[in-house]
């Protein structure tokens, strides 16, 4: 029974002193920790303490609070146990705390998993797209629609790969200004078709925003997955609402530190895109797993939705907040930093129609099939091609052959000698050899792998002849220029 309540307990469970004095701590258990608690106290006239023993408790408001107890028993003069000592630490925060830490070790860990399929996924791409375009090129008659067929499912594969790589914070990236408003506004159309005629679509959306510095391909992406996923909660032919907002927000760290991630980021000026539905919401351990790739509370195959959203803030060095609860909707709130001044356009490389070539090109690539493609795609235009299948490989040959080789398709993943340092080593051996990257992380990884090296081009996995041809094409012209983030 209770003896004494100070100040801290009535804070923590809401029961003043005059009301708890008296009664049983059964008060405050839990009806199914009522047997672990009198498990608890059988253990103390046998002198033994309870030290650090993480449970739960019932608050006067009948709401249940994490807590961690150290129970000791409470001996007179002779020795005989007369009562206990009973401290008991608020952990609700700790618990938060450590419940975010785990959930952002299970998404790296599944970052990692995602971003390694697409890269051996790109790899069987390049094989599956280049030899079928190249005979495309040669075929006529009606196996021709079929070479088509193949092809174009070979680039929705592709398409796939590529929200693999969002996910996992390596998808495809081509930094130019944003005015969010101004995106949303320009695809709410095809928004409006994409979702059920039931569903009404508000937008409120900020004028004269900021823009952002990012990647529109993948901020369409966001956005329609934001929505689209809004309107699918809400329960088919019933009528609901989806709200989009835009607006800017000077957030001070505070602010910034609820992102679903346990991710902090710095007090700024951010812009922020708010999502809401009027759906069914979501419980704790349906949140918990909204973010893993292909979960759904719908049919199944539905894809990476979710998932891509959370790679793709990752990438652009924003947040991602969820507010929800059981039949009063969900809300993503979504973060991303407002660039400081107008960025300018990003240039594109000049393509060049002739794609004729001459000369030895070194293919390195640790698949064979990878190896395969590019050699067919080269030798068709005219180049010579050698092959390595690792960068130790690829640094013996350029040995043997530095003189001849006109350049280098050089992998950067590869077992035994990775790209960076076999890119070292053929340096030492001859310093103005252009080298073209190939990989399937995205050319902004690239860059900031091989910040100040001179690099003369950047090819993506997977790619066609066409592509390759046109960057080894160009890449002879030059031996590179230094890479900058």
């Amino acid at each position: 029974r209770i003896l004494t309540w100070n100040s801290s307990a009535e804070r923590i469970y809401g029961f003043t002193s005059d009301e708890v004095a008296g009664k049983s701590m059964q008060i405050l258990v839990p009806h199914e920790l009522r047997e672990e608690e009198t498990g608890i106290l059988e253990r103390l006239p046998r002198g033994e303490q309870v030290i650090a023993f993480e449970t739960g408790r019932v608050r006067k408001d009948g709401s249940r609070i994490p807590v961690s107890l150290t129970i000791s028993p409470i001996r007179n003069r002779e020795g005989q146990i007369i009562g206990a000592s009973h401290i008991a630490r608020d952990i609700t925060d700790l618990r938060n705390l450590s419940e975010r830490m785990q959930q952002a070790q299970k998404l790296e860990s599944l970052g990692v998993l995602a971003g390694g399929i697409a890269h051996d996924f790109n790899n069987l791409l390049v094989g599956i797209l280049g030899n079928a375009s190249l005979v495309l090129d040669t075929m006529h008659g009606e196996n021709r629609g079929l070479l088509h067929e193949i092809v174009r499912a070979g680039e929705r594969a592709a398409e796939l790969t590529s929200q693999l790589l969002a996910y996992a914070g390596k998808g495809r990236f081509y930094v130019q200004p944003i005015d969010i408003s101004g995106l949303v506004d320009e695809i709410s159309r095809l928004i409006r078709t994409s979702i059920s005629p039931f569903v009404t679509l508000h937008l409120d959306l900020a004028e004269h925003l900021p823009p952002i510095e990012g990647d529109s391909g993948q901020i369409h992406q966001l956005v329609m997955n934001l929505v689209i996923n809004a309107a699918e909660a809400i329960a088919d032919g019933c009528p609901g609402e989806v709200f989009v907002r835009t607006g800017l927000m000077d957030a001070d760290e505070h602010r910034l530190a609820l992102g679903h991630r346990g991710e902090r980021l710095q007090a700024g000026r951010y812009i922020v895109l708010e999502v809401r539905d009027t759906g069914c919401g979501m419980d704790g351990p349906t949140q918990s797993r909204i973010f893993d790739p292909f979960f759904t509370t719908k049919f199944t195959g539905r894809g990476l939705g979710l998932s891509a959203v959370l790679g793709i803030v990752g990438t652009h060095k924003g947040l991602l907040q969820v507010e929800s609860a059981p039949g009063v909707g969900t809300t993503f709130r979504i973060f991303l930093p407002a660039a400081p001044v107008q960025a300018a356009p990003p240039t594109r490389a000049h393509t060049s129609r002739n794609r004729a070539g001459e000369g030895i090109v070194l293919v390195v690539d640790d698949e064979e099939i990878v190896r395969s493609a590019a050699r067919n795609a080269l030798e068709r235009l005219g180049y010579s091609v050698l092959e390595a299948s690792d960068g130790q490989e690829a640094v013996s040959v350029f040995a043997d052959r530095h003189g001849e080789i006109g350049a280098i398709v050089l992998d950067l993943k590869m077992p035994n000698m990775g790209g960076e340092e076999a890119l070292l080593r053929v340096r030492e051996i001859r310093e103005d050899i252009p080298v073209i990257l190939s990989s399937g992380v995205s050319e902004a990884e690239a860059l900031r792998r091989f910040e100040g090296q001179r690099i003369a081009g950047f090819v993506q996995k997977p790619y066609t002849p066409a592509q390759l041809g046109e960057k080894v094409k160009a890449a002879r012209g030059s031996a590179g220029a230094p890479m900058r983030t």
